[in-house]
């Protein structure tokens, strides 16, 4: 098992649903990913909050073993957001953005943390996740995020952490964005030639799916796998889904140690079982909450439904740490 380090930001939302509203919820990128990356692995959480952060919810990621010596306690406001969801439940209105501590916030990795092997960059300036590049040293996988912020006002930025990553982790209107094409298929070829040997592209109810840069050529299309979204009865905030499918699919892959081209599709079944957890409840209450048990079992679910022509799945993959 390898250690995983995450830099990201660490929130309080406010979400709005047409069932519910809900203030003060822990949230944020690193949030997400470290609840569920730790179903898995040993975590180690880069970020920083303000004076209102309530020591309890520090605590929260201690007790799920996270390793949070390097989270900055600085003076001000932490971090705050506020969405509000139609009945589809697809996408989030941003109704107020307030940045906080994280405005001006440039990390600053330890020397302990440089040698993590599984580095993952959350959505955040992509200036800075070069920084963080830049200090970290030889990781066996590095897997990145973005937004469509990023990709309109700072697209080179953006291409320049992906030539340096081995996997891109957007969602399907950001890979349409990026490369400025309806197809996605034209766009992870886009996306590959830049360096990077695998595209995860989350579609939110619709599952992900899996691009490898091994035949990305003119033809055929780029190799790829796809896997459904865990089937749900009730959803109650789609908030951090995509941040817990990355936890998921990282966990996995540090659990195993490896990532060739088999466990990163098992890995893409662990984050869509992982972003199931997220959104039947509010905050990261779900993936907290979540067993290693409850993740084997869901994740044995969704493989039977992707097991015809899916030889790589067929014997399973070995369940997260019991905890």
């Amino acid at each position: 098992m390898s250690d995983i380090l995450v830099v990201g930001s660490l929130a309080y939302d406010e979400v709005q649903t047409p069932f519910d509203r809900r203030r003060d919820l822990l949230g944020g990128a690193a949030s997400y990913f470290s609840f569920a990356a730790a179903l898995y692995a040993r975590v180690r959480l880069v970020g920083v909050v303000g004076e209102d952060f309530a020591d309890a919810d520090v605590d929260r990621f201690r007790r799920r073993g996270i390793d949070t010596s390097a989270l900055e306690r600085r003076p001000g406001r932490s971090f705050r957001w506020f969405g509000r969801y139609d009945y589809d439940m697809s996408a989030a209105e941003t109704l107020n953005t307030d940045l906080g501590v994280f405005a001006d916030w440039r990390p600053d990795v330890p020397e302990r943390f440089r040698d993590t092997a599984f580095v993952f960059l959350a959505n955040i300036d992509p200036e800075i996740q070069l920084g963080v590049l830049d200090q970290v040293r030889r990781p066996q996988l590095v897997v990145m995020d973005s937004m469509n912020f990023w990709l309109e006002f700072k697209r080179d930025a953006v291409a320049r952490v992906m030539a340096r990553s081995d996997v891109v982790c957007l969602n399907e209107g950001e890979v349409r964005q990026f490369a400025q094409t309806f197809s996605v298929i034209r766009a992870a070829r886009e996306i590959l030639a830049l360096g990077p040997r695998a595209l995860v592209v989350k579609r939110g109810e619709h599952g992900a799916m899996l691009f490898l840069r091994g035949s990305a050529g003119a033809e055929p299309p780029p190799s790829s796998f796809w896997s459904p979204a865990y089937p749900l009865e009730k959803v109650q905030d789609p908030t951090g889904a995509g941040d817990s499918f990355a936890g998921g699919f990282v966990g996995h892959l540090a659990a195993l140690g490896r990532c060739d081209a088999d466990d990163l599709r098992q890995a893409v079944v662990h984050g869509s079982v992982c972003a199931s957890f997220a959104v039947e409840t509010f905050s990261v209450d779900g993936v907290e909450a979540a067993t290693g048990e409850a993740v084997a079992a869901r994740y044995e679910e969704l493989r039977h439904l992707v097991a015809i022509g899916a030889g790589s799945l067929a014997g399973g993959a070995p369940p997260p740490p019991a905890r």
